[in-house]
């Protein structure tokens, strides 16, 4: 079914704004994937605040064109059946959304991604960023590491001080 005029508008709009609010927009090819697995990459996706849309090539030009953080986005890679993953906290995780499900559903298959300071990156960037842990996992371990002395002190402490208590407790009887 042919999109009218009013509604390619109104979908360049819809595109042009995720595009300007996501933090990155992770571009894939999905040429031989089932309908119903991309609703389940949908559904999978929701869980992270990732969002994925199907939209014409033509009509991602024109919605980058008309974003102006994004007017000098190169396009040439965006050829083909392509999805796009747009997430607002995340930069991360349209990555990992999408790499996860490509290990069930071989034919997805990473493109490159678009920054939110308008750079194309290729695929083999996204495949590596797919492979970082979450913003939360990153924040557990850098308190970890920083609690890390100071548990290995009162530890030590704490070892200390239970070894003496033991000694005077022996010399008592």
């Amino acid at each position: 079914m042919a999109l009218t005029k009013d509604k390619k508008h109104e979908v360049v709009k819809e595109v042009a704004d995720a595009l300007g609010s996501s933090k990155m927009t992770v571009v894939a090819k999905y040429q031989g994937t089932t309908v119903k697995a991309i609703q389940q990459l949908r559904r999978d996706a929701r869980g992270n605040g990732t969002k994925v849309r199907v939209v014409k090539n033509r009509l991602v030009r024109k919605a980058l064109a008309d974003t102006d953080s994004l007017k000098d986005v190169d396009t040439s890679a965006l050829n083909g059946q392509l999805l796009y993953a747009f997430n607002m906290q995340d930069e991360v995780a349209p990555a990992q959304v999408l790499a996860a499900f490509a290990k069930t559903n071989p034919s997805i298959e990473f493109v490159g991604a678009i920054t939110a300071q308008g750079k194309f990156i290729s695929a083999d960037e996204v495949k590596a960023l797919a492979t970082l842990p979450s913003r939360e996992n990153l924040i557990a371990q850098v308190i970890a590491t920083l609690g890390s002395p100071l548990n290995d002190t009162v530890s030590g402490l704490s070892g200390n001080l239970h070894a003496l208590l033991d000694g005077i407790e022996s010399k008592a009887s």
